[in-house]
């Protein structure tokens, strides 16, 4: 596995411990559908949370939130959307962005709450 796969499996798995640690339920992770992947799906109270988890070993080319774009922004919001009516649910839906920075050799989480609006 390349090593950027490898620091981003490790950042999800940081991302879930976080979230656990901080009451949220796991729902689902690496949600597919059609072109989008949803990292993290968790609950906290009644609201579904939508996890865009991102890893960097530096931030040469910018914080690792910086590289949620416009079209990830679609492409999760269609996964999510799917995700809400394949399942016939009738929640709030909330996205989280997670940003992971390894810096010599300790990662550091910033997790960014309602971190884009989807319409």
């Amino acid at each position: 596995m390349a090593q950027h796969n490898e620091l981003g499996k490790k950042g999800e798995q940081l991302a879930v411990d976080y979230l656990l640690k901080n009451g949220y339920e796991i729902v689902e992770k690496n949600y597919r559908f059609q072109k989008a992947e949803v990292d993290i799906i968790a609950k906290k109270s009644d609201l579904l949370i939508a996890v865009e988890v991102k890893t960097r070993s530096s931030i040469d080319f910018g914080n690792p939130e910086d590289f949620v774009n416009p079209k990830k922004i679609k492409l999760l919001v269609s996964a999510i959307d799917n995700y809400v009516n394949e399942r016939d649910l009738d929640v709030e839906v909330q996205f989280d962005i997670i940003a992971v920075l390894k810096e010599k050799g300790v990662f550091k989480i910033a997790h960014i709450k309602d971190a884009f609006l989807y319409f």
